[in-house]
């Protein structure tokens, strides 16, 4: 299987200056890639253009500063931009043409295969790198012993750090997934509670209040300095500090409750969220994009696969709507947070309600067997209420499955629009 594992870098001053100049070449060669495609009728092939790089050390005399593989793998980024451009351009999208880097939007160099060794320098471990030299390193989880490093990417973030990140790729057997799971959970994921899953746990969103907070003051700060000015590069650089607060704190979150999941569990069903379609909502997107969705559900499944754990996304169309007891479908506006079923009279949290709904979905799209998918709430439910349907399983309703009941009839008690239409 193949990880990336990303450590800490401590480079001196004369390095990162010798950084900073591998970054700009390479930067120089991506804009020299570009100017090629812009002048020639066809796009050539990689390898083809790949090729021509010896030619041009002849008389571009930086390259030949700047390890082979590393020009190599800048070549390789301007085609995978093209093929990610192309793809959109498939998908109906309107795109236009690759620009040309600035200093400011590049930012990363990467060795490929070799040019790079991880030592250890007198007690201290090192990142060796080809025309760079040694760099010290915070390896702050070791690399399995199994693991195979492919390739070394160094990047410097907006906040002035450098860090490297191994693509790795470890000898090690996917494990077999059940083929009856035993412990399976439906998780529904929200705003105000970030997770509800089957087994009544609801997850609170983090807490990130003051550190956003603490953003906006230091916006603020820069927005009243100097452009260019060295006040404006240091106060620049504490808005990028907050920024990596709240990105680290976020990951960390996701990392351990997806891990939670991937872990405890042998089938996970979730939601197939098309997040960047509900980013273009006009309300309510800040919270969507705070939540991560998408990084959490990323996260999910490559963990699952990890730990032999069935990740099935489900269509998540009406799983709120529908009643998890009976099928049958119930408009509900957002502020409703109960779910009650006028048809079979079920009532649970709407956000459990859409859980279940997720679960079965799931259970039913992998096609594995499981007996207990029906939750004891439900369980509990029909048997206090057994007259409800003739057959011993709850699905016999009043109304049939396809019919959808207004929100009229699910007010909820205490809603300022409960007081609204009495009066």
């Amino acid at each position: 299987m193949q990880y990336n594992y990303k450590y800490r870098l401590q480079p001196t001053d004369a390095i990162r200056d010798e950084l900073l100049y591998h970054v700009d070449i390479c930067r120089q060669l991506y804009n020299h890639c570009l100017f090629k495609f812009n002048e020639s009728d066809e796009i050539p092939a990689r390898y083809e253009l790949q090729g021509q790089l010896p030619d041009l050390k002849s008389w571009w005399d930086d390259l030949r500063d700047v390890h082979s593989k590393v020009l190599q793998m800048v070549v390789k980024r301007v085609y995978d931009n093209l093929s990610r451009l192309k793809a959109q351009k498939e998908n109906g999208r309107a795109v236009g043409m690759l620009k040309w880097k600035r200093p400011r939007d590049y930012h990363s160099l990467t060795y490929n295969q070799s040019g790079f060794k991880l030592k250890n320098t007198s007690g201290r471990p090192v990142l060796w790198l080809s025309k760079l030299g040694e760099i010290p390193i915070h390896l702050h989880r070791d690399i399995p012993e199994n693991a195979t490093i492919k390739q070394v990417t160094v990047k410097r973030e907006p906040t002035g750090e450098w860090f490297a990140t191994f693509a790795i790729d470890v000898d090690e057997e996917t494990p077999e997934k059940p083929r009856t799971p035993e412990k399976c959970v439906g998780i529904d994921v929200g705003i105000l509670k970030y997770a509800h899953d089957t087994d009544g746990h609801a997850i609170k969103s983090l807490d990130l209040s003051d550190e956003r907070e603490r953003l906006e003051r230091e916006q603020r700060k820069l927005s009243r300095k100097e452009h260019g000015s060295n006040n404006y590069e240091k106060q620049r650089r504490r808005v990028a500090e907050c920024h990596a607060d709240l990105r680290r704190k976020r990951r960390d979150f996701l990392h351990k409750l997806s891990n939670y999941y991937a872990k405890e569990y042998d089938l996970v069903a979730v939601e197939d969220l098309n997040v960047a379609g509900m980013m273009q909502f006009d309300s309510n997107s800040r919270n969507r994009a705070a939540a991560a969705w998408g990084t959490f559900l990323r996260m999910l499944e490559y963990k699952c696969e990890r730990e032999g754990t069935y990740f099935v996304a489900v269509d998540p169309r009406n799983t709120t709507k529908e009643c998890a007891s009976c099928g049958v479908k119930t408009d509900k506006p957002l502020w409703v947070r109960e779910h009650s079923c006028p048809t079979c009279g079920f009532e649970a949290d709407r956000d459990a309600n859409a859980a279940w709904n997720i679960l079965s979905r799931g259970i039913d799209k992998v096609g594995v067997v499981h007996s207990d998918s029906t939750s004891p709430e439900i369980k509990d439910f029909w048997l206090a209420n057994e007259s409800l349907c003739d057959s011993s399983t709850p699905v016999e309703t009043a109304l049939p499955m396809d019919t959808v009941v207004s929100a009229k009839r699910v007010v909820e008690a205490g809603s300022p629009v409960l007081s609204t239409r009495s009066e």
